[in-house]
This record gives C-alpha cells, sequence and structure tokens, in this order.
C-alpha cells in the first residue's frame, strides 16, 4: 500500500524493543528523520530513549514533540549488546503497556522496535517472539506472520519452528485455513479480494512427486477446497521463482510453508524496506524485518528505514481499517 495519510492522522504506539540492542536509536532517527507520517508515542524508558545517539538534541516527527509514554522499567547501567533479564523484561513490559494503551483507546496501532527472544524468556516470558506475545495479551486465537515488502506480501504457515518441525506442519486443514484467513485479512486490509498465490515445500514444487509428496498430498488438496469456495488462489509453484514473481505485482500475496522460506525472499529483495505485520489482531502491529544487531548497537551507526517503513505503514493500514 501507499496511500497518503490525510485528515487526522492515527495514533501509532511504538514499544523502544530491547534497550541493549538498536531499537532506541532506530525509533528516535526515524521520528527525527521528518518522514514519519503519524502522531507517535513511544513506548518504554524516557532516561534510556534519552542517552540515545541520534544526531539531534530535538527530534521530532514532523507533527510535534515526541511524546514518551515513560515506564522507568530500567536501572541506570544498561547492558549493551548482550541479551539479559533486565533488558528481557523490559521489553516485554513495553508491549504489555502499548497493548494497555490501545484498550484504553489511546492509541490506534502499535509498532515494534525489535526484542531479543533469548532475553525475554531469560526474565521469564516464555513467548517465542512478539506475535505470539500480543496474541496472548489480546486473547486472539487465530492469527500469522506476515511480510510487507512494497508489492510483496507473504504470510506464514508457521513461524520459529525447527525446519523439521515446520515440515510436519504442512497439512492440508492447517495449509486451507491459512489460506482462508489470508484472504479474509487481506480483503480488509487492502479493499478488494486478493489474488493468492501458494508456494510449494519442495524444490520445484516436487515436479509431479519426483521430490516429494506433500505437494500431492497436501498442498493441492488444500487449495482446490479453497478454490471451491470462490477464493482467487493458485499454486503450488516453485518456491524459488514465486516470490521475485509476486514482487513484481503478479500476485498480491503469497502463502509461505515455513519461516525462512518466506524471510530469506523478503530480506533478499527489500531488506530495509519490510515490514512484519501480525494478521488477526484486533489492532494493526507492524515491526521492523530485522533483530536487535547486538553488534552495532550503541554505536550510532544503525540504518533506521525498516523503522520508518514500519512506522507509516502501520498509519496506511490503521487509516484503511477504520
Amino acid at each position: 500500500m501507499s496511500q497518503t495519510i490525510t485528515g487526522n492522522p492515527p495514533r501509532i504506539g511504538i514499544t523502544m524493543g530491547d534497550a541493549a540492542g538498536i531499537g532506541p536509536e532506530i525509533v528516535l532517527k526515524s521520528l527525527a528523520s521528518g518522514a514519519v507520517k503519524a502522531r507517535c508515542i513511544v513506548i518504554g524508558d524516557a532516561k534510556q530513549l534519552g542517552s540515545v545517539f541520534v544526531g539531534s538534541s530535538h527530534p521530532s516527527s514532523g507533527i510535534g514533540s515526541i511524546a514518551i509514554h515513560d515506564l522507568k522499567n530500567l536501572p541506570e547501567n544498561v547492558p549493551i549488546g548482550i541479551d539479559s533479564p533486565v533488558t528481557g523484561k523490559a521489553a516485554a513490559e513495553n508491549i504489555i503497556a502499548a497493548v494497555e494503551l490501545w484498550k484504553d483507546g489511546k492509541i490506534d496501532a502499535i509498532c515494534t522496535a525489535p526484542i531479543s527472544k533469548k532475553a525475554i524468556n531469560m526474565a521469564g516470558y516464555e513467548f517465542p517472539g512478539h506475535t505470539e506475545m500480543l496474541a496472548e495479551l489480546t486473547g486472539t486465537e487465530k492469527f500469522a506472520m506476515s511480510f510487507f515488502a512494497g508489492e510483496l506480501r507473504v504470510v506464514l504457515l508457521s513461524t520459529h519452528y525447527s525446519l523439521r518441525d515446520a515440515i510436519a506442519m504442512v497439512e492440508k486443514a492447517r495449509i486451507a485455513e491459512l489460506i482462508r484467513f489470508t484472504d479474509e485479512e487481506m480483503t480488509r486490509l487492502l479493499g478488494r479480494r486478493p489474488k493468492i498465490a501458494v508456494a510449494g515445500l519442495n524444490p520445484h514444487a516436487s515436479e509431479d512427486g519426483k521430490f516429494g509428496t506433500e505437494e500431492r498430498d497436501e498442498i493441492i488438496p488444500a487449495v482446490e477446497a479453497c478454490r471451491s469456495d470462490a477464493i482467487g488462489v493458485s499454486g503450488p509453484y516453485s518456491p524459488d521463482t514465486i516470490f521475485l514473481r509476486g514482487s513484481r505485482g503478479e500476485f498480491d500475496v503469497i502463502v509461505a510453508m515455513y519461516h525462512d522460506q518466506a524471510t530469506i525472499a523478503v530480506k533478499s529483495i527489500s531488506f530495509g524496506h519490510g515490514v512484519n505485520v501480525t494478521l488477526g489482531l484486533p489492532f494493526v502491529r507492524t515491526s521492523v524485518d530485522h533483530g536487535t544487531a547486538y553488534d552495532i548497537a550503541g554505536k550510532g551507526v544503525a540504518d533506521a528505514s525498516s523503522m520508518t517503513v514500519a512506522i507509516n505503514l502501520a498509519a496506511e493500514l490503521a487509516k484503511a481499517k477504520g
């Protein structure tokens, strides 16, 4: 989507992410750039945000001075560049606070800076990532991870699982459910019924069973079942070409069979411009397409482009969702 936000811009709550990583830096750099087209409130520790290098002593979103929902949840000396329960706990608390702000009607959408899954687990929050945590906080049972990168939009059948476990999840019922869910969610977000492509699992989508049976036994029956429901879906397509075709606008969205099948394609084609979008939540939630980047944390050299795109997409989708 690329619509211009007019009228009263949506209110976006931005969680600052793990303080040991680049989250605080990219959030403030984005808001200092003047490229953000939304009313924003940063959720986190104001003292930590104030200590971050942003190249400007008075960063501004272009709409007004930065508003901070200060949780005061970090100590004086924050360990930078490493996983710790201290920053993990604060990162989780930022997410919880964002959901509470939405419930109170104070924000319209949430945009999240990167967290460390290991750090939040060290702090006692047993979630594999943002997606699952947000789903539990909102009582959402049906949700999916997706990525938007210009014309390329991808929805994932499975997320943070071992490859062995992810392959075991390639089942007709699960695939058909995701196709139907994708049709519903994308219709709402795009304002029209989407053209959906389904990626195969095996090389060349198995070439009629030469390189595996998952296409024949699970994926094709799921696609055919959904087509009988008048959903505009086709496939399975060879996974080594379908994502390029999607990036060229041939399809509105691609259903990928596992995490890295989707994210390698998205990051190779559009790194720095891709956005993680959680489908199924009662609000719009977007995030950057990268991690905490501990190796460059605290050096002031992080690229904030994905954060800027994520904030603006949150505003666009929130506006479209109404």
